[in-house]
């Protein structure tokens, strides 16, 4: 997981109790659930920072499309100081299921097809040289894509790829973390073929620790999305392993239900806004799952809203870590790695069990409320099951 982003500059309960949970009343006045409830872009935010954040208006020249086929090229690479004397194949294995796992997280709707060029391709400078272990510029790092790009040429028609990833040999220490590299429309870059490469990841020593998900992490810069761990101690204060743009190594990694509506993997139809006062009651399928309603959103100004989605993450062997109905409040205004999402704990002092931290306990129960007097939001929970959470959202 990169430091920066290299840039210039919880069965069901029964009917009957449901129905009781559904018909008691709010302690907050607000109005009676609208008729016709506000469409979905009533609760998109505009992105304030020129980079990579949580609005929905993604520069579509910066960034690549975030929906259809990725081609992406794989180059292994190594280096008069730091010579492979291994195979490619543990390489190519080690990244391998990020195709697999994209897919899933998108609903089908994106897909990496990865290709390799099965042999070790020689850069022209040391590994020490091309600054990682003195703190990377973007000046550097792009002569470090153009060598790799220059040499993989005679290899491979570079043209036929949207991205590439460049993985370095296990013996190049030198290159020790995975920075994703987003060209500058007002300099010359790096070319090939004819091609301008406009969107690369490059691995460090790594991803032997994070494993294939820093390729989702890392390509989700790519689409645009902010690092959610934070740039100053505690790293994970905000976001902890609730997304895989924070702790990669979280219990529950997976696109938070904003970002998969800001990528358009959630459509708008999946999700359910209170842009001002008022009431909605909403029934959330799990994010980890296609289909139904994902999240529930209530606006609380022109950059901020605070979210609420269903967390279900079967098969983990710390699901009870991460079950239940995650609430979160969205800055789009917020820099990357400056809090621009910042999850609301739940259970602010309750002992996690061996292998989640604090934060994992965050999602909030049936009977639990949270509430944000500055801007009079209220969002209770009044049901969960494997089907999903009902949850209910208020504004005063």
């Amino acid at each position: 997981m990169s430091a920066l982003t290299t840039t210039r500059l919880r069965p069901l309960a029964a009917a009957v109790a449901l129905a009781s949970c559904l018909a008691a009343p709010t302690t907050a006045t607000a109005a009676a659930e609208p008729n016709s409830p506000a469409p979905a872009a009533d609760c998109a935010l505009v992105g304030k920072t020129g980079w990579t954040d949580e609005g929905h208006n993604t520069d579509a020249t910066q960034f690549q499309p975030s929906r259809g086929v990725r081609r992406v090229l794989t180059l292994f690479v190594d280096f008069p100081d730091a010579q492979a004397t291994d195979s490619t194949d543990a390489y190519a294995t080690q990244l391998a299921p990020a195709a697999d796992w994209m897919s899933r997280a998108s609903y089908g709707r994106s897909r990496l097809a990865i290709s390799s060029v099965r042999r070790w391709i020689r850069m022209p400078a040391d590994s020490t040289s091309y600054g990682f272990a003195r703190g990377l510029t973007f000046e550097t790092h792009e002569k470090y894509v153009r060598d790799a790009i220059t040499a993989a040429d005679p290899y491979a028609d570079l043209s036929r790829y949207d991205m590439v990833y460049v993985v370095p040999t296990k013996a190049a220490a030198a290159i020790p973390f995975s920075p994703t590299y987003l060209y500058d429309p007002n300099t010359p870059g790096v070319t090939a073929d004819g091609t301008r490469l406009k969107w690369a990841v490059t691995f460090g020593q790594d991803m032997w620790r994070w494993g294939y998900k820093v390729a989702a992490h890392e390509t989700g810069h790519t689409f645009g999305l902010p690092d959610l761990y934070s740039f100053t101690a505690p790293t994970h204060q905000y976001a902890g392993g609730w997304d895989v743009m924070g702790n990669i190594a979280g219990p529950a990694p997976q696109y938070l239900g904003w970002h998969s509506w800001k990528l358009g993997w959630t459509r708008d139809n999946q999700v359910a806004c209170l842009p001002g006062p008022g009431r909605r009651t909403v029934r959330l399928t799990p994010v980890e799952r296609p289909g139904g309603t994902k999240i529930a959103v209530l606006r609380t100004g022109e950059t901020t809203a605070y979210v609420a989605e269903s967390r279900r993450a079967e098969g983990n062997d710390r699901a009870a870590c991460s079950t239940g109905v995650l609430i979160y409040k969205v800055d789009s205004a917020a820099q990357t790695g400056e809090g621009p999402v910042r999850i609301m704990n739940a259970n602010p002092t309750a002992t996690p069990p061996a292998g989640c931290t604090q934060l994992d306990l965050a999602a909030y129960a049936p009977g639990q409320t949270f509430t944000d007097p500055d801007t009079g939001a209220r969002i209770d929970v009044l049901a969960d099951g494997r089907a999903g959470d009902v949850v209910r959202l208020s504004k005063t």
